[in-house]
């Protein structure tokens, strides 16, 4: 790929008026150009041992699915904790036979004191699987005040994890979540050490919001603590997780070339130098290893989007930036000429990245390669609409105004739709032209990402010229104190929640692609759940480290 002229040079030259919000450095830089965290015979090794041991987890997995005496919460238990392991992705068929049969049964076996733990963990994963299955099952275990009459801290998270797969209207489940994180809060301090953690954390991020392969690192520490523990399974998830790792970090080797071909320390002027948060971002929407491919075009397409955010808020001109979206149009180097010097470097390097995305899908036999660059393209595009409102300083008056706009401009349907042309076959021009009208559920991922953004942004954006968020618009609309704002705010992504489970109930599509559009709103969940963890890389730093750098 042939690179002409100096970015640097021709950066320094621009209007020195021009004063582009500071980032911070790459934390990475070239780490990963170099990193290695086992040799090729160890990954041999544990490659071997791992293909014997998951024939032995699978063999404990269809002996459960057989035995008739085996009690549903054991095999319920079995299911999570495959889940929450991390190597669930093993055992797709399996699973859905035994979540198929226990919802086509009737039969609830708990004892009187767990039977409200039992119910809880089957509402959670046939909900989680897109059984619509009813909320009434709680009913009976609410008292003559309309509390739930239980004081186990086991049964009582339960019933909290249970109770965030609601949908709108549910009100059994509403005052769940309300009476079950009361009721945990006051009991925190008296919990043994372990399980108030565990308390404490899924109060803060309920397990259906998690990223995946986060949890998985974090659940085979716990795991491997529980004396109830099944070692051919720990082992199993060590092996697999440490062999995952080793694929990231060649993917991540790949992508930090690709990505110094920009000379890209050029743009740090005005854009955010993430390429290892943004494969991170990318692993959380899809994980496995078959989707190697995936993920690193995934991660060069939205580098490139995340440049273009970064340069059109930071440093372009409104009129640098409509010849910029002109040119992007033709698609062809030739519309190049018509660029500020500064900018042709980046978009031939854009150009050339996108193609090679399509042309080695094409050579996959895949059906909808075209459709990168079409998304790409209106990615871009979006960003127009909240840059006319950056530089008219408009405030929207309503929230359901402003999200016409920005929840459009947030990438996550355009993330959601790439992943889904990515996923090859399994894809249908029916879901992705599906995806593209803003369904529901899309809308629904993409207004967690937005506001979830806007919350963590706004102390930091109030610095600079910049658009208005989602926040200024609620003080806007309802007189409130920027406190209040996040607030009522929070309450909206809680209602998006619904509305993605809903989306899930529905099945407009299969769940293996349904599951990439929760996903996403996993990974936005977790990005901006403390602060602007892509802005910031030192808040990553450490879950980084875990995911790439020190194996299990």
């Amino acid at each position: 790929m042939g690179i002409s002229g100096s970015p640097v040079l021709a950066l320094a030259s621009q209007d020195e008026e021009r004063k582009p919000r500071p980032y911070t450095p790459s934390i990475w830089g070239d780490f990963f150009l170099q990193h290695q965290p086992c040799t090729p015979s160890q990954l041999l090794s544990m490659e071997e041992r791992a293909w014997s041991k998951q024939e032995e987890v699978r063999r404990i997995l269809l002996d459960t699915i057989a035995a008739s005496s085996e009690p549903v919460v054991r095999k319920l238990e079995l299911v999570d904790t495959l889940q929450r392991i991390g190597v669930d992705y093993h055992f797709r068929k399996e699973i859905d036979e035994l979540l198929r049969d226990i919802h086509g049964s009737q039969r609830e076996d708990g004892g009187h004191n767990d039977e409200l733990y039992l119910v809880s963990l089957r509402f959670y994963l046939l909900r989680k699987h897109g059984y619509n299955v009813s909320s009434d099952v709680f009913a009976k275990f609410k008292d003559d005040h309309g509390n739930f009459a239980s004081n186990d801290a086991k049964c009582l998270l339960a019933l909290y994890e249970a109770a965030h797969l609601r949908t709108r209207g549910e009100e059994i489940l509403d005052n769940a979540v309300v009476f079950t994180r009361s009721r945990l809060r006051s009991m925190v301090k008296t919990l043994d050490p372990e399980l108030a953690a565990e308390v404490e954390y899924t109060l803060e991020t309920p397990s259906y919001r998690r990223v995946e392969r986060v949890e998985a690192r974090r659940y085979i520490s716990l795991y491997e603590k529980k004396v109830t523990r099944n070692d051919t399974i720990l082992e199993f998830a060590k092996l697999d997780y440490n062999i995952l790792q080793a694929l990231y970090c060649e993917e991540l080797k790949a992508l930090t070339a690709w990505w110094k071909g920009l000379q890209s320390q050029a743009y740090a002027r005005f854009a955010r130098d993430r390429v290892t948060e943004m494969h991170f971002w990318m692993l959380g929407v899809i994980h496995e290893p078959c989707q190697s491919y995936a993920r690193i075009a995934l991660t060069k397409c939205f580098k490139l989007v995340s440049l273009m955010d970064d340069f059109c808020d930071n440093y372009s001109d409104t009129e640098e930036f409509e010849i910029f979206i002109t040119s992007l149009e033709r698609w062809d180097e030739q519309a190049a000429e018509k660029l500020p010097a500064y900018m042709k470097d980046l978009f031939i390097f854009t150009l050339n990245t996108i193609n090679d995305i399509m042309e080695e899908l094409k050579l996959r036999k895949n059906k909808h390669a075209e459709f990168v660059k079409e998304l790409f393209i209106d990615a871009v595009k979006r960003y127009g609409a909240e840059r006319k409102w950056r530089d008219e300083r408009y405030v929207p008056a309503k929230i359901e105004e402003h999200l016409q706009i920005s929840v459009a401009s947030s990438g996550c349907m355009h993330l959601a739709n790439i992943t889904f042309v990515l996923m090859g076959d399994v894809t249908t021009r029916e879901a992705i032209e599906w995806a593209f009208s803003f369904p529901e559920m899309i809308r629904a991922a993409c207004t967690v990402g937005r506001i979830c953004n806007d919350i963590m942004s706004h102390e930091r954006e109030q610095v600079s010229k910049h658009v208005a968020s989602t926040v200024e618009t609620c003080m806007k609309e309802y007189g409130m104190t920027v406190h209040q704002a996040y607030e009522k705010l929070r309450a909206l992504i809680d209602e998006a929640w619904m509305d993605i489970v809903q989306g899930c109930l529905d099945q407009p599509y299969p769940m293996e692609i349904l599951e990439k559009v929760v996903n996403i709103a996993r990974t936005m969940d977790k990005m901006y759940k403390r602060d602007d963890a892509y802005t910031d890389p030192y808040s990553l730093k450490d879950t980084i480290t875990s995911m790439y750098v020190n194996p299990v």
